[in-house]
């Protein structure tokens, strides 16, 4: 196997779990029955003793020509190879009875040698599974857990918990493989037929994507970016995962490694907006349903996170056996960052519904119990110092963001009143909505600097101060947002993108050994300034740029090493896509949220 950066892997996805594929066709992540399950493929972390699946033509190589075909998650890897050019066809169709991964061999020209090695390695490589034959199947099972190859190519190996396979593949010729999962107290599930679960799986995305609205410069580019989103979400339940990974480094060699696959609140809201804003209305109203069956109960009590049913706990643990991604460890599931407080979210929470009810979203005035038990708890907690958006390990802070977005969601409150008839104290949470608004641009701004800060008193900077014309607190136009913007580009640069914030400002604002790479939501949040401050060359040049980022499939992860040239942490990242999307809109002409609202008042 050879050493894999992250920017080499596409997606495969079911809606309810995520593969992981190289360029040189293993299958290096898959987590089975669900995207935060154990790990059964986990050769990321760090090679292919903790399980994989590799199918190539037998001299090997790298540098397949891929791509997916069309609007969809079916993936064509293409060899061109002395005995001639074959092709593997891979994707998971929509999950029916069981978990697929189907992989069909075809060949296009010549007689290639191929061989298949499959490794199953249950709980992230650290459970080597039974491995026996099943009738015409190979099947692998180990405590709850149960997998099942079919293929009509002879297999060999299986004594040594590893299934291997030698065939030559003839132009005209097609050999499937399927891999079938299946709880192991369960009768042996009926794999799917392969050559009949390509051309359904591509209709599929197909027909999905075909609702979308977007109409810009970029269609391919946000028609990638909407079926990546999607592929994040969990259809039993509707939530939306950060991303399909854990532990890939924000560093190369640090301990910034955490576990995004979870539904956290703020990029689920930040993704229904992409989706709801570009036509998917079934989906925002699967994650709605899914927010008020997670946070019922106590408002007090929201988490900034959940699992994909509403799970609360999520208890951060190490896997020790696992050195991680190129030595980056510790390798760790679950994520601590659950239990924090982090006043933002409520805002993000209280915008998200009250955009659904703007967009004529059904049911949307169930919600508003809930808003109001938001609101109540908003009302006695917006003085509170917190942990802010970026999840800081370090002590509790009056982040200028958080009370940003404390402003928004009272704002949110006051519109929901007088727009759209609904019941309650309006006069009230107008007042207190304008208080946070005084308080914000007296604290948090640095008049002698013109930039609003990080937090209360901070000399620090905070990309996320971008998104304050985004929610409407203050205008574009506004000199202080100006001079932030100014700000932002001249100290959160980093050759031409932009760090989240200088983790070694402020004394360790973040807690955290190490540094990390430029933030790609950031830097589409940069390209949104530019162009809402008139900047608009530039602003298409960086969002250019940034397109120039995405991997040959068209994904993208959390952040980007601009030393190396290589993407950082967990892959695809949702938080990223959405960037994309949103800016691709933006500088298309169509307004993102509430911006240019001008601030206090209605």
């Amino acid at each position: 196997m050879a050493e894999a950066g992250i920017e080499d892997y596409a997606l495969l996805g079911d809606l309810q779990t995520a593969a992981l594929v190289g360029r040189d066709g293993g299958i290096d992540w898959l987590c089975l029955p669900r995207f935060d399950s154990p790990a059964c493929f986990a050769a990321l972390l760090p090679d292919e003793s903790a399980g994989r699946w590799a199918l190539a033509p037998e001299a090997g190589g790298t540098g397949a020509a891929r791509r997916y075909r069309g609007d969809s998650l079916v993936l064509e890897s293409e060899w061109r190879t002395p005995e001639g050019v074959v092709r593997v066809v891979d994707c998971m169709p929509p999950r029916g009875e069981a978990a697929d991964v189907v992989r069909l061999v075809e060949g296009v020209s010549g007689a290639v040698p191929m061989r298949m090695e499959l490794r199953l390695r249950f709980d992230f490589g650290h459970i080597v599974p039974w491995i026996t034959r099943a009738g015409e199947d190979v099947r692998a099972v180990a405590g709850p857990d149960a997998v099942w190859l079919r293929t009509p190519v002879a297999t060999e190996g299986l004594d040594e918990g590893v299934v291997r396979a030698a065939f030559t593949v003839r132009a005209g010729e097609r050999v499937p493989f399927v891999l079938t999962y299946q709880s192991s107290h369960l009768p042996r599930p009926q794999p799917v037929d392969a050559l009949w679960a390509v051309p359904d799986t591509e209709r599929f995305w197909e027909s999905w994507i075909s609702a979308c609205r977007y109409e810009g410069q970029w269609p391919a580019a946000v028609r990638r970016a909407l079926v990546t989103l999607k592929a994040l979400t969990y259809a039993p339940t509707g939530g939306i995962v950060a991303a399909a990974t854990t532990s890939l480094p924000e560093e190369l060699g640090g301990a910034r490694n955490w576990d995004y696959r979870y539904c956290w609140l703020r990029d689920s809201a930040f993704t229904l907006q992409a989706l709801l804003e570009t036509g998917f209305v079934e989906e925002a109203a699967a994650w709605r349903e899914w927010l008020l069956r997670a946070v019922a109960g106590d408002p007090s009590d929201l988490q900034i996170m959940y699992g994909l049913d509403g799970t609360r706990r999520l208890p951060e643990a190490t896997l020790d056996w696992l050195s991680g991604y190129q030595g980056s460890a510790p390798v760790r599931t679950g994520n601590a960052a659950a239990g924090q407080f982090q006043l933002d979210v409520w805002g993000e929470v209280l915008d998200c519904l009250h955009l659904a009810r703007d967009s004529g979203l059904a049911g949307a005035e169930t919600a508003w119990n809930l808003q109001r038990a938001l609101l109540d708890h908003l009302e006695g907690s917006w003085r509170d110092p917190d942990n802010s958006l970026w999840e800081v390990r370090g002590p509790r802070r009056h982040f200028t963001h958080s009370k940003v977005m404390a402003w928004a969601g009272l704002d949110r409150a006051v519109r929901a009143v007088r727009q759209h008839g609904l019941p309650g104290p309006a006069g009230r949470w107008a007042a207190l909505r304008d208080r946070i608004h005084a308080e914000v641009c007296e604290r948090g701004y640095d008049a002698e600097r013109n930039t609003f800060t990080q937090f209360y008193g901070s000399r620090g900077l905070d990309a996320a101060l971008l998104l304050m014309p985004r929610v409407g607190f203050l205008p574009w136009h506004d000199p202080r947002m100006r001079g932030t913007v100014e700000a932002v580009r001249r100290e959160l640069h980093e050759d031409g993108f932009v760090l989240r914030y200088r983790p070694e400002a402020d004394d360790g604002v973040d807690g955290l050994p190490g540094a990390e790479g430029a933030f790609l939501a950031c830097s589409f949040w940069l390209a949104d300034a530019l162009h809402g401050t008139g900047h608009r060359r530039e602003a298409r040049d960086l969002f250019e740029r940034l397109l120039d980022l995405r991997n040959d499939v068209g994904l993208l992860s959390e952040e980007y090493d601009v030393k190396r040239g290589r993407h950082l942490g967990n892959t695809p990242q949702a938080f990223s896509m959405v960037g994309l999307v949103n800016t691709a809109r933006y500088l298309s002409g169509t307004p993102i949220g509430t911006q240019d609202s001008g601030g206090v008042g209605d």
